[in-house]
């Protein structure tokens, strides 16, 4: 997936700013590490003298590096970090001046169920004022054949990456998840428009929190769900848009049309 969004942001990024319209400054949330960022800016950077980019994150280590990254790959673009947790709210946005494009890439808007991603759509629009725009990354419906081996791959990597949760329990609450005792899981559900990960007992036990005083029993064949990943059609793109407050203006896809980029005004 981050391949096929940065191939659309190689080929396009000059496409979008054109689109967007200049100058703007560019906000960007959950922005890590920025290691695609710079393809976008310097589309914008090309035609918009001291464009300003603005990463938002909640790791101030992450932002140190996305300057770093930023100031190399994009000499030209002033790097102004937000540290921020989303859990208090988008406030920052209204100190940013000028007109604002705001980056959520990567598809990180498919981790929200339906009312929770349109919540938090609508917070982010109630910063912004007429004209400001969203730049929304979403993957798209696939057949279940290509979603499913994506996240149940046969060198197990995203078994591993599902399992550290319970590793993770292990570590911080004193428990004692036996982890060959469990075997990750992948569906495709076409009603919910969604890949449900799972992990599943391979057999009756009892697994002990410590640090919780609890005690938790499986049953065989009984699961644990990890993780839900939503995948949009243009029509549930449209729709999530209108009902946060904004209005679809262009669509960017990869030539399999598996990722789309999507330009939203407030």
């Amino acid at each position: 997936m981050a391949r096929t969004e940065l191939e659309i942001l190689r080929d396009r990024s000059r496409e979008i700013a054109c689109a967007v319209g200049l100058p703007v400054s560019i906000v960007e949330l959950g922005a890590g590490t920025a290691t695609k960022t710079g393809t976008l800016l310097n589309g914008f950077a090309s035609r918009q003298m001291r464009l300003k980019y603005f990463p938002v994150d909640i790791s101030s280590a992450a932002l140190d590096h996305a300057k770093k990254r930023v100031r190399l790959d994009c000499p030209g673009v002033v790097v102004k970090p937000v540290v921020a947790d989303f859990g208090d709210g988008f406030g920052f946005l209204k100190n940013i001046p000028n007109r604002k494009l705001v980056l959520y890439l990567g598809s990180s808007i498919g981790n929200f169920d339906w009312n929770d991603a349109t919540a938090m759509l609508r917070n982010v629009r109630e910063r912004l004022s007429p004209g400001d725009a969203l730049l929304l990354g979403t993957d798209m419906v696939k057949p279940a054949e290509i979603l499913v081996p994506a996240y149940n791959d046969s060198k197990g990597v995203t078994a591993e990456f599902d399992k550290n949760i319970l590793m993770r329990l292990n570590r911080e609450f004193g428990g004692d998840f036996d982890l060959s005792s469990f075997r990750h899981i992948a569906e495709w559900n076409p009603l919910r428009s969604r890949m449900e990960i799972y992990l599943e007992s391979l057999r009756t036990q009892i697994v002990k929190l410590k640090a919780l005083s609890l005690a938790v029993r499986f049953n065989s064949g009984e699961r644990i769900h990890t993780e839900n990943s939503y995948k949009y059609t243009l029509q549930m793109i449209e729709q999530m848009l209108c009902v946060s407050g904004f209005k679809l203006e262009k669509s960017w896809f990869d030539r399999r049309k598996w990722f789309g980029l999507h330009l939203a005004r407030a």
